[in-house]
């Protein structure tokens, strides 16, 4: 990709990495592959199991191109390519745990792994523990002799806390533990754990990865020594991504560079615009002065993402009816990383059990699109007006 010694751009890595015209007859894209059945021509061919793909649900080109990209992004050993991002959190769990283990999780997870933490692993005698995203190097005191595991997200779902993440992970490995990190919100290009200390990196590839709002996906990045158990349960719960999907991934990871730049710009001038106006209490964003992790921001991530939250003034709930149903431009949905703006009213009372939510204003969450930022700007101010009118 590059002809100096120096490695390539990221900008370079996304547009020529994981692909190769030569073997696609010239085109530039490697095309879709579907199948299940993979030919073997004689039976020491089969005996042998050497062939580059065995069976289709082991992975083809189609996915294998997309692990490339994100391998070489990630500074990874390896990646693997799964259905979702729920998909790569449970299999990178997995593959760290057993009966009798117990696992740390940070209490700014993302909803469905806290779920899937309390509701699968503690049936299958794992204990599921969660601590405050901003313990730093204060986690060594919760580590307990059959913790396996520590799961962090930074900044974390809905609060944007940011953890740091060589401490954990300094703590995790005296204590025999991987480190597992949602890289979801700044992407590779922003922040690598694994360059860190971390074992393990999962993404919500359905978000920054896809950028159309059209596929779902998940990807599993790790180091030398995790990969084995990391596609060893990968394997057994047969996890597989469709070619159909994977050349969805591939073509917006193309475009990654330049979409994430484009997100990061226009979420700054919203999260700046808005802390200026009365309505709001608070805007949550990292890459903010006013974020009280900041500092660690500044240490660990080249970039931010297109996802920040902010606090409206305290008002009942049809004020926030009449703040998001008026909406003209934002609109309402759970996942984020596409072109559209969304604004997302959350409740988080439920999903804190160390770290209460305590304020008492409204919480929202904006994911930044394309559309005119002046466009967004009326769109949320004629918002406020009708919040002050209900409440």
């Amino acid at each position: 990709m590059t002809s100096s010694s120096n490695p390539p751009s990221v900008e370079t890595i996304l547009t020529h990495a994981g692909r190769d015209p030569d073997s696609q007859f010239g085109f530039v894209n490697t095309p879709v592959y579907r199948g299940s059945t993979v030919l073997f021509k004689t039976l020491d061919d089969l005996d042998a199991q050497k062939q580059r793909f065995l069976y289709g649900r082991a992975g083809n080109p189609t996915t294998e191109g997309v692990e490339d990209v994100v391998t070489a992004l990630e500074g990874a050993y390896r990646t693997k390519l799964v259905p979702s991002g729920l998909a790569a959190i449970t299999i990178a769990m997995l593959s760290c745990l057993k009966t009798g283990d117990d696992i740390l999780i940070t209490d700014s997870a993302y909803e469905p792994g806290r779920k899937f933490a309390d509701g699968y692993l503690t049936r299958m005698g794992i204990t599921a523990r969660y601590y405050d995203p901003r313990i730093g190097a204060g986690i060594a005191d919760l580590m307990q002799p059959n913790t396996r595991a520590v799961l962090a997200e930074s900044p974390g779902s809905l609060t944007f806390e940011m953890q740091d993440i060589p401490a954990l992970a300094k703590a995790a490995h005296d204590n025999n533990a991987r480190l597992i990190v949602d890289n979801s919100w700044a992407s590779p290009l922003y922040h690598k754990p694994l360059a860190l200390g971390a074992d393990i990196v999962v993404h919500a590839g359905t978000k920054m990865f896809v950028g159309h709002s059209d596929a779902f996906a998940g990807t599993i990045s790790t180091t030398e020594e995790a990969w084995a158990d990391v596609e060893r349960v990968r394997t057994l719960l047969g996890f597989f991504t469709s070619g159909d999907d994977a050349y969805l991934v591939s073509r917006g990871l193309k475009t990654l560079a330049i979409r994430m730049a484009a997100h990061q710009e226009r979420a700054l001038e919203i999260a700046r615009w808005l802390e200026q106006q009365p309505e709001v209490a608070s805007v949550i964003h990292p890459a903010l002065p006013s974020h009280p992790d900041h500092a660690l921001w500044q240490r660990d991530f080249t970039g931010s993402g297109s996802l920040f939250a902010f606090v409206l003034k305290p008002a009942p709930r049809d004020a926030v009816a009449a703040f998001v149903d008026g909406m003209t431009i934002f609109s309402m949905g759970y996942s984020w990383g596409g072109f559209e703006s969304l604004c997302l009213p959350v409740k988080i009372a439920k999903n804190r059990t160390v770290m209460p939510w305590t304020n008492e204003g409204n919480l929202f969450r904006l994911h930044i699109g394309f559309e005119g930022t002046e466009d967004l700007k009326a769109d949320l101010s004629a918002g406020f007006a009708r919040y002050v009118k209900a409440r």
